[in-house]
């Protein structure tokens, strides 16, 4: 492999299909992960998740020797810094990660290098990277670009996405600005907003919040219309036909590895301020603590009618539909939560996206929709619309797949 232009470190769900986006435009890419599994997967031509299209994308850019993975960084002219940003106790967010990785490539650095963070950070992330790489290395004060430019993709099309997307380039000065937007023109159609970096970190956390706030209204109605005797799927609908009124669908909870965790990164840092972002978070995790508790009424009511155990199918574990990732899944802490309180009942866990799983036996949905008495939808996968559900079946539709039609 040629002298490799970037550094990306990180080959997760959105480092390697950023790597091999890259590496497809013909830019010699060495990705860089912790996890030497995860390294032999992607120098096979193979991947270790699931993502439409990317597995072609690996298998061709290995090939053609434009991506490389390793576990330690070598010298290149841009560094894409692309790892986890979990959170320590009390929601407290966590950027060791970030400065590990930034650490490890400080002695590769030269002047007039990009230097990127992707990862979701709290604000001011950025500019303490800079004052990190500039104690190590005062030599390179102010030759450097340093910049934030967050991803907004969708997981399950995150190919497409990566390139059609708008994004926000956020620089520690204008010339950093003006370098990271010059190195993802080469590779994205969408359209490059222009900022400063601590706009750019703040736009990243409030979109995800925005979100998850719109989600914990329809959550929040999901409650009330259970009390008040009302099918939520057909109020929503009906209310959305106002022409200004769009309403989210209710589901479980929020879940996977943004819109459940960034709003985080302001309630730490602004508790005051962020009220209803705070709150939004509060309702969204309470839904699948009441989803649970659902479940388990449902259970003692079938032994009290039936006068046996009831069994029980667990439809869906991913955070959302259609998709293998189960990163901070309500549908998860569901199924665990109910497992929990198990007392010799027959449990069926369905996730039709993955084949095994360390924690749960997996049965196929179909053999778990004839044996279970009761049914609990949790996630709208593909596979659990239309099927045909017997009568004599107990249906727990926490995410629309049967009462939204």
């Amino acid at each position: 492999m040629n002298q490799p232009k970037v550094v990306m470190i990180g080959l997760g769900y959105i480092g390697l299909p950023t790597a091999a986006l890259i590496a497809q435009n013909k830019t010699y890419v060495h990705g860089v992960d912790i996890n030497p599994n995860v390294v032999d997967t992607i120098n096979a031509g193979k991947i270790h998740i699931v993502e439409p299209e990317l597995d072609k994308a690996v298998a061709n850019a290995v090939k053609e020797g434009y991506l490389k993975a390793s576990t330690t960084p070598v010298e290149a002219n841009t560094y894409l810094i692309v790892v986890p940003t979990p959170f320590k106790a009390k929601n407290e967010p966590d950027i060791s990660f970030v400065e590990a990785a930034t650490k490890a490539i400080i002695p590769l650095l030269k002047p007039n290098d990009l230097y990127i963070i992707e990862s979701t950070s709290p604000v001011g992330t950025t500019e303490k990277m800079m004052e990190l790489i500039y104690s190590e290395r005062p030599e390179l004060q102010n030759q450097l670009n340093i910049a934030y430019c967050p991803e907004r993709v969708l997981p399950g099309n995150v190919m497409y996405e990566l390139v059609h997307n708008d994004r926000v380039i956020g620089g520690i000065n204008e010339s950093s600005t003006e370098k990271a937007a010059g190195f993802y023109r080469q590779f994205i159609k969408g359209d490059l907003h222009k900022t400063n970096a601590r706009t750019a970190e703040m736009c990243k956390l409030v979109e995800n919040s925005s979100r998850d706030v719109q989600i914990a209204f329809a959550n929040e109605l999901s409650l009330i219309c259970d009390k008040a005797d009302i099918n939520v799927w057909e109020l929503i609908k009906l209310a959305n036909k106002h022409p200004r009124v769009n309403i989210l669908q209710p589901g479980c909870g929020v879940g996977g590895h943004c819109i459940a965790v960034d709003p985080y990164f302001i309630v730490s840092d602004y508790p005051m301020e962020s009220q209803i972002i705070g709150k939004a978070r509060e309702i969204n995790n309470y839904k699948s603590f009441w989803c649970a508790e659902k479940i388990q009424t449902a259970k003692l009511q079938f032994e009290i009618k039936h006068g046996r155990k009831p069994s029980i199918a667990i439809m869906g574990l991913a955070f959302k539909p259609n998709i293998d990732d189960l990163r901070e899944s309500p549908a998860k802490y569901i199924a665990q939560k109910v497992l929990q309180n198990a007392n010799n009942e027959e449990y069926f866990i369905v996730e039709p996206n993955i084949e095994s799983h360390k924690v749960f036996k997996l049965t196929n949905y179909k053999e778990a929709l004839e044996k279970a008495d009761i049914i609990a939808f949790l996630v709208a996968h593909n596979e659990f619309k239309n099927l045909n559900i017997g009568s004599d079946k107990v249906v727990l539709d926490f995410c629309g797949v049967v009462s939204n039609k």
